[in-house]
């Protein structure tokens, strides 16, 4: 049972990170598969709709920006694949992991690159990336100022003169660049997640 794992959204300046771990069937091989970064928008969705119903396990989850300010952006995505790891519904002899170890008693191997090597990592990526864009998606309805259904929290020009003029909201992380000057205290008043997204954010 080996399981590949890998996150998304390690450059936003908004947001948890999210992660996701994958173990595929050999029994029901999915074509396709490569970096979620090197499919269409349309494509990943079909191959994630793929791989949540022909995967043996999946598992997605997240660190959240207050998270990744504590321990920084590296060890919060790596405690995301932690997590993930964990929900797994089926108990892993083996992780490959994208250029990183995890901190779990389970024989592992990062990979360099490995999203665009190993066909369970790149499962993983489109997973990690489709539930993130979705999330972005949720969040652009409580935060429409931003852009986020458009730049996904990245630091887009939309997204640098939004907090030139509205500050940081609540979720953004403020170890990062261009939210890096403004104080917690300076964020906005807002609800951090409208109440659909609240469940499935996370």
């Amino acid at each position: 049972m080996v399981a590949g794992i890998d996150e998304a959204g390690r450059g936003s300046l908004f947001g948890p990170v999210f992660a996701a771990a994958v173990i595929l069937s050999p029994d029901h091989p999915i074509r396709g598969l490569r970096d979620s970064k090197q499919l269409a928008a349309g494509k990943r969705e079909v191959l994630a709709e793929q791989i949540r119903r022909f995967a043996l396990a999946w598992a997605v989850a997240s660190a959240e920006a207050e998270e990744i300010d504590q321990i920084n952006i590296l060890q919060a995505s790596r405690l995301a694949m932690k997590r993930a790891v964990e929900r797994l519904a089926v108990r892993p002899d083996f992780l490959l992991i994208d250029a990183v170890s995890v901190d779990l008693p389970i024989p592992q191997d990062g990979l360099v690159k490995g999203d665009c090597r190993c066909r369970s990592i790149a499962a993983a990526s489109i997973l990690a990336k489709v539930h993130r864009d979705a999330c972005m998606d949720e969040w652009d309805a409580v935060y429409p100022q931003y852009g986020f259904r458009a730049g996904k929290g990245y630091p887009t020009p939309e997204h640098v003169q939004a907090l030139e003029a509205f500050g940081p909201t609540p979720m953004h992380r403020f170890t990062f660049g261009p939210v890096r000057r403004f104080r917690f205290g300076d964020q906005m008043k807002l609800p951090l997640c409208s109440t659909e997204a609240a469940g499935q954010c996370r």
